[in-house]
């Protein structure tokens, strides 16, 4: 088993042990769901973000991109232990979050981090994706301000078409997990 398939196994087992949970839930989107997955429980864990990173990082080394980034609060965790994995491993990433709204003071920005060149190809990253509307809204974001977005991925896809939402606005969307690998174990 490789170094990436043995992460990708031991962050499966820490979201499937600490995230999901079999109960009835409404949904940000309001619909009732009787499952949830509480992924900032391990995306904010050391462990946690140490194996997302890793294998966020595993699935885009072959990609060809200027920074990767995604909607607050999912991807929050997750850029943060991004940038700081690709630093300790030599191969820096450029990382970003988009507010839901422009910050009302200061630049009034909606994307904070480093700042990107106008046609930049990035990457959307979330925790845990249903329909798609944080990555819907954040990809509309990022093309408004001239950002070319071809690629999202999440580490869960709950399989409520996000994937079609976002195809449909020419964004490929890559789930580590299914959420059947969790309501099949």
């Amino acid at each position: 088993m490789s170094d990436l398939d043995l992460a990708r196994k031991d962050l499966f087992e820490l979201l499937y042990r600490n995230a999901f949970f079999r109960e009835k839930i409404i949904l940000s989107s309001g619909k009732t769901s009787d499952y949830y997955i509480d992924a900032r429980r391990v995306t904010l864990s050391a462990q946690g973000a140490y194996l997302s990173a890793k294998v966020i990082l595993g699935l885009v080394c072959n990609d060809v991109f200027d920074a990767i980034g995604g909607p607050t609060l999912g991807a929050d965790p997750l850029v943060g232990a991004i940038a700081s994995l690709s630093f300790q491993q030599k191969k820096p990433v450029r990382t970003f979050i988009v507010r839901k709204a422009p910050k009302p003071h200061g630049k009034q920005q909606q994307i904070e981090g480093p700042l990107l060149e106008k046609e930049a190809h990035v990457i959307l990253i979330d925790d845990v994706a249903t329909t798609g509307k944080a990555f819907i809204e954040a990809l509309a974001v990022m093309k408004k301000e001239g950002f070319v977005v071809n690629k999202a991925i999440c580490l869960v896809d709950r399989d409520e078409g996000a994937k079609e939402a976002l195809a449909q606005r020419g964004c490929e969307l890559v789930s580590v997990f299914n959420i059947s690998e969790f309501l099949n174990k």
